[in-house]
């Protein structure tokens, strides 16, 4: 007997339904078990959640995928740094940012894509050192700042910090 095109149709949707809903869930699991392994577990999830790659990443993925979340905060913040240094007047203030632009220029062009590389290459290890560079030069950015205590960026720079951290625990899973 013959099957009709619309009975055709409706057995490949219940097909697909059953192959392929059962991965969303698992990987939705695997975005939240990892998240909760780091130190901002919301961050991580947003941040994951954000590329629609995340769905079918494994774990060296999600940590991939953390530090392009890196590098899409970091380099908006080293153009905002520059901005902010063309007008600053203030020569405490102007020292402060020409510091934070050799930070984020080291995040931007060194740690990030030595980490993405690491990652790639299945060597953690790098990756987990150079995540925390980044950590590390984002808050030794924002220390820089004495006058006013808080910088023009402490939101940037808390950002690239609590992601860079993020980006640590993603790949200290890989060790």
């Amino acid at each position: 007997m013959a099957k009709s095109p619309i009975s055709t149709f409706i057995l490949l949707q219940a097909v697909f339904c059953l192959v392929f809903l059962p991965v969303s869930f698992s990987d939705d699991k695997l975005i939240q078990s990892t998240c909760k392994k780091t130190p901002f577990p919301d961050l991580c999830v947003s941040t994951l959640k954000a590329d629609p790659k995340s769905s079918t990443a494994d774990v060296a993925g999600l940590a991939h995928i953390a530090a392009d979340g890196v590098n899409a905060k970091a380099t908006p913040t080293l153009n905002q740094i520059k901005g902010l240094l063309k007008s600053a007047k203030d020569p405490k203030l102007h020292k402060a940012l020409e510091d934070c632009v050799s930070k984020y220029e080291a995040i931007v062009t060194a740690d990030i894509p030595v980490a993405i590389e690491a990652i790639v290459k299945g060597n953690p290890k790098f990756a987990v050192t150079s995540a925390t560079d980044a950590a590390n030069e984002a808050q030794s950015c924002e220390r820089g700042f004495t006058d006013p205590p808080k910088s023009p960026i402490s939101d940037s720079n808390k950002l690239v910090h609590d992601l860079s951290l993020v980006l640590e625990s993603i790949a200290s899973l890989l060790l």
